[in-house]
């Protein structure tokens, strides 16, 4: 009998890759190797096909503008229809800052671009008012995810111009203790669709939030592993950074 498998695309690596993503990719590998899962990250870039089937974890990071309108036009064209029927079909994804705007149904950035999201999240992205500072530091952030609740504060780093407001009955992942999150004013921070999370946070976000990681990682098993339950690993020193991060962010004010 094998052990448990699991395959991650990672969406636009040489990209959207800035300000620590490419570490919960990292976590993600490592969390699986410690427990023996034999997992394969695949890099899918611009022009390159997306297989459904064989996505069971999808990330994709954050970028500048520049980068983001790049990836946009082919994330749209080739890889909008794949995302939607691996999440349909049981598939978990994480999506971060300039991804998380793309899942979206649109980002519209200073200039007055407008970019077509794929629709995986019910919000919309527009720029600040003028003369509104970007949302940046370090944020704090009560989970609201259904079922983790009780789960420590997420923490990580913001870092964006945009506002994002979720769709009337659209469910946050978390309610903003200390930062801005999704916009600076209705005290939300990220946003969940069945089993796909999006979030402004960086820093990067899965190591120091390593139940998030595991929520994540259990989604995507249950997939091709119906019942598998993932063994408990010792968080020590992730609850430790975790710790250490939350309290640095209360106390810059």
């Amino acid at each position: 009998m094998t052990g448990p498998r699991l395959n991650v695309a990672w969406l636009y690596a040489d990209l959207m890759s800035i300000y620590g993503d490419r570490g919960n990719v990292v976590c993600l590998v490592r969390r699986c190797q410690w427990r023996g899962i034999d997992v394969a990250v695949r890099e899918i870039g611009i022009g390159d096909e997306l297989d459904p089937a064989e996505a069971d974890l999808l990330f994709i990071g954050g970028a500048q503008d520049r980068e983001q309108r790049l990836a946009a036009d082919d994330l749209l064209a080739r890889k909008a229809e794949p995302v939607r029927e691996a999440l349909a079909s049981g598939a978990s994804a994480l999506a971060v800052c300039g991804g998380y705007q793309l899942f979206g149904h649109e980002y519209r950035d200073a200039a007055g671009t407008v970019l077509r999201g794929i629709g995986v999240f019910d919000l919309v992205t527009e720029p600040a008012a003028p003369g509104a500072r970007r949302i940046i530091g370090n944020v704090v952030a009560s989970p609201l995810l259904p079922g983790c609740e009780d789960a420590p504060n997420l923490v990580g780093f913001e870092n964006h111009g945009g506002r994002t407001r979720l769709s009337v009955g659209a469910q946050p992942l978390g309610r903003v203790l200390h930062g801005g999150g999704n916009n600076g004013e209705d005290g939300f921070e990220g946003c969940v669709a069945g089993r796909a999370v999006g979030t402004y946070l960086h820093g990067s976000l899965l190591p120091k939030n390593p139940w998030l990681a595991d929520w994540l990682l259990q989604a995507a098993l249950t997939r091709r592993h119906p019942g598998y339950e993932l063994p408990a690993l010792d968080d020590t020193l992730e609850l430790q950074a975790r710790e250490s991060a939350e309290r640095r962010a209360y106390a810059a004010g």
